[in-house]
Parts: structure tokens; sequence; C-alpha cells
């Protein structure tokens, strides 16, 4: 009875990691790819105070990469192992 009741938190608990590690690493790669394709969006305020630059696009690639780590290891759901 208590086994089964481990194993059912560690998989609830699993399930809301990989759910975090959804959303959040989805935010990310969304957040990258903005900043990544930042000179290529039309007029908008934040591109004419502060002009896309190399620093952009390298954080964008960091971003992307990150983001789609995190989704991975939400895929992968390696928590307790």
């Amino acid at each position: 009875m208590l086994e089964e009741y481990e194993r059912q938190k560690r998989k609830r608990l699993a399930t809301m990691r990989s759910l975090m590690d959804y959303g959040m690493g989805f935010m990310i790669l969304l957040l990258g790819l903005v900043f990544f394709f930042r000179d290529k969006f039309g007029k908008i305020s934040l591109n004419e105070r502060f002009p896309p630059d190399n620093i952009d696009k390298i954080f964008g690639g960091f971003c992307i990469v990150y983001g789609a780590w995190r989704i991975y290891r939400g895929y992968q759901k390696k928590y307790f192992k």
C-alpha cells in the first residue's frame, strides 16, 4: 500500500515537472525566435529605440537551444533516475 502511494506520488510529480518543462521550454523557444528574427519584424518601437545587432542573434540562439533542451527534458521524464 505504501509502495503504491509512493509510485503514484512520483508519477504525479513527474507529470507536473514535465508540463512545467514543456511550458517553459516553449516560452523560452518563442523568446529566442523573437530575438533571433527581431530585425525581420516591421516597425516596432523596440527596434527603433534599440536597433538589432549580433548580440540579439547570439542571445536568441542560446534561448532556442535551451528551450529545445527543456522540451526534450520534459519529453524524456527522467527525473528520479
